[in-house]
């Protein structure tokens, strides 16, 4: 594979469960970058030692974390283009997902051209309580949204997900926060990229979710999944 593939982590306080996730991502990837947002523990130390480039990110916000990896990479890739990546995949860090299906994810990139694919965790593979009431709602509300508005095929706003490189930087992201993985698809959508769902393997994540396991948390991202929704309908 001739692919340059760099994955982004963002990770807030996931000591117990970092290097879990970097040791199982293939060896086919390029660089692994951890971003700790704001975390208070031994993830930054934990990553280093297990091999991944970690950038710190004080603003909190999982929007905040992946743009300042995107940022790290536009900058490499800037002072020297043979390290431009063609595949960005992004993977939470927390371990519910399964890194090694990252071969599937990015399958339909490498092998039929599509733009962006995203690792939809259908309930058939997903472990008991890996996703909370609010989460399966949330997902729910936000597809049958997108279907009504865009005629869109989404089933999940999953966070392992995989898009090349420069239409990446074409969808211009914005948002900062909870918004980050329904903006994504929102402007693939908008700008009439292809895309593909790949179910994956979905298990319970190590310690606790910062943005489903509170109730803040739950309402915030539901209202930035509406916002977002909103806007672009009526844009």
């Amino acid at each position: 594979m001739n692919q340059i593939i760099k994955v982004i982590i963002p990770a807030f306080n996931e000591e117990a469960s970092i290097a879990l996730v970097i040791n199982d991502i293939p060896n086919l990837v390029d660089e692994i970058i951890v971003v700790s947002n704001n975390s208070t523990d031994n993830t930054e130390k934990i990553a280093k030692k297990a091999g991944a480039t970690v950038l710190v990110e004080p603003q909190k916000g999982y929007g905040y974390a992946c743009l300042k990896g995107m940022d790290y990479i536009a900058a490499t890739s800037h002072s020297n283009t043979s390290k431009t990546p063609d595949i960005i995949v992004f993977l939470d860090g927390d371990y519910s997902d399964y890194p090694k299906e990252l071969t599937k994810i990015i399958q339909p990139i490498v092998e039929e051209d599509i733009d962006f694919v995203v690792g939809a965790r259908v309930k058939e593979l997903r472990e008991d309580g890996s996703m909370t009431g609010p989460q399966i709602f949330g997902n729910w509300l936000a597809t049958t949204l997108m279907r009504l508005f865009f005629k869109s095929s989404f089933t999940d706003l999953g966070p392992f997900r995989a898009i090349k490189y420069q239409k990446l930087l074409d969808l211009n992201m914005e948002d900062k926060t909870y918004g980050w993985t329904v903006e994504m698809q929102l402007k693939v959508l908008k700008q009439k990229l292809t895309y593909r769902e790949i179910p994956v393997k979905y298990k319970n994540r190590i310690g606790v979710s910062k943005v489903s396991g509170t109730v803040k948390g739950a309402i915030f991202a539901g209202v930035k999944i509406l916002t977002w929704i909103f806007k672009y309908s009526f844009k």
